[in-house]
């Protein structure tokens, strides 16, 4: 019988074992897309203890502690923080065949080197081993990345954000390269005309430029895109629910838009029309600097208004949608593709029934210019566990090419979310090293090692260019 994460974790072969700790257990990090705040690197955050660092934000966890049956208070509530831990501690039990109870014991084996299941009845001795590593300087954000042997950090930014603590990063000369990623949502969520206004408004006063119609609206953009591209910024990031591919005229959307910049609702159709017209503007100014857009698309969110009003977005009340993709998708990158501006192209599914859509939309679109350069994303939120992996990379095995992809990304606010790059290696090696061993491919370790190596690392280093 296997022991619960020992060195061989999740590596069922003789040849899925030497994979990994030959070819890619040492490699470096590149985590391209996260929701890490820069401020936290800027300022080499010490964190008080590991509710702080841990518990703060994960809303995977905190709904496995609400299904568990815990309480708000002890969730996002008014309970102290070791009462927080407690509660947590005593939900993973719980949790066995959850990837959290695997990313739980990953997080305390690396960095703090713990070992111990977690429980009620160690929950203390943890605590307290953990918050007097938290304490010393080795534990600071910075040192958490050096650690963990990250090369680059992607962040995730809005055109208004003024990218401040990317400069004072680069500015102290750390040698982990952190750079923003342009994150435009809300420059083309018009639902709301007094939300969006408000922003506007913030996008005006940074990119100092009056936003009256929509040629200002783009100027204004255009003015934040060229400033991010100054500070290294080489992706962007759409989180959507579906696709934008409406027809519209030039004379729709500036009239749509001036009637939204009035303060004014606009119909579905109009909204629609406005949405399409802004992400293939997105799609086009990413192609001129040769910048990756990535999409992540199919999440229902905010599905529980009551506790959206109490808490807020991002708090774990979203799930998998069920819509339709393929048309609009392929409307919008064909519209890119067919006046030569789709660029390097990342797309990430969440609902798992839609993996073979997504996999055969890529070849539609290679054009031969970038080895893989229309990409199927790593398993994403709740498909970034061993089966959503696996599934994700037997449809890009069946209908693609593995041995070109971009490999894994944390899409995480924890600096302790390194660990999900292991987790990820540990699955492809698994993947490839069962096929080895059953004859599905050749015995052959400098050719599957290769591959390893190219999807853990180099595929990535290579497609961006950092």
């Amino acid at each position: 019988m296997k022991q619960f994460l020992d060195d061989n974790f999740l590596l069922q072969t003789p040849s899925a074992e030497r994979l990994y700790h030959e070819y890619a257990a040492d490699l470096p990090i590149i985590d391209y897309h996260c929701h890490i705040p820069p401020q936290e690197i800027a300022d080499d955050k010490q964190f008080a203890n590991m509710t702080a660092i841990w518990l703060a934000g994960d809303h995977y966890k905190w709904r496995g502690m609400r299904t568990n049956g815990i309480n708000e208070k002890y969730v996002t509530g008014d309970a102290s923080d070791w009462e927080k831990f407690e509660k947590w501690a005593e939900t993973v039990p719980y949790t066995l065949r959850n990837p959290l109870y695997h990313w739980t014991h990953l997080e305390l084996k690396k960095p703090f080197g713990i070992t111990d299941i977690l429980n009620k009845e160690t929950a203390k001795s943890v605590w307290e081993r953990c918050n007097e590593m938290l304490a010393t300087p080795e534990f600071s954000c910075r040192n958490l990345i050096r650690k963990a042997n990250v090369e680059v950090i992607c962040t995730t930014d809005d055109p208004a954000d003024t990218l401040e603590w990317h400069k004072k990063i680069k500015d102290d000369g750390f040698e982990v390269k952190v750079l923003p990623s342009w994150r435009p949502d809300k420059a083309m969520m018009a639902d709301d005309p007094a939300t969006y206004n408000e922003y506007l408004d913030r996008l005006a006063a940074i990119s100092e430029v009056e936003i009256s119609d929509y040629a200002s609206l783009v100027k204004a953009l255009e003015k934040r895109h060229d400033f991010f591209n100054e500070m290294g910024c080489r992706l962007s990031d759409h989180g959507l629910e579906r696709f934008h591919a409406e027809e519209y005229t030039q004379e729709e959307v500036e009239a749509i838009f001036l009637k939204v910049r009035r303060g004014n609702a606009l119909t579905a159709v109009e909204l629609e029309k406005f949405k399409s017209a802004m992400l293939l503007l997105f799609g086009q100014m990413d192609h001129a600097k040769g910048w990756t857009q990535q999409f992540h698309v199919g999440a229902l969110r905010n599905n529980n208004t009551r506790m959206f009003n109490q808490l807020g977005p991002d708090t774990g009340f979203d799930s998998i949608a069920d819509e339709l993709v393929a048309s609009a998708m392929s409307k919008y990158l064909n519209r890119l593709a067919s006046t030569d501006q789709l660029t390097k192209t990342i797309l990430y599914n969440l609902n798992p029934a839609h993996n073979e859509v997504y996999a055969t939309m890529l070849g539609n679109f290679q054009d031969g210019s970038v080895a893989g350069k229309i990409q199927f994303g790593s398993g994403w939120w709740f498909l970034d566990q061993k089966d959503g992996m696996e599934k994700q990379m037997n449809a890009l095995s069946n209908l693609g090419l593995l041995s070109r992809f971009v490999g894994m990304l944390t899409d995480s606010r924890s600096f302790l979310s390194y660990s999900r790059h292991e987790y990820f290696r540990r699955i492809l090696c698994n993947l490839l090293g069962n096929d080895m061993e059953n004859g599905l491919i050749p015995a052959d370790f400098d050719l599957v090692g290769k591959m390893v190596q190219d999807i853990c690392y180099y595929n990535a280093k290579n497609y961006f260019n950092f």
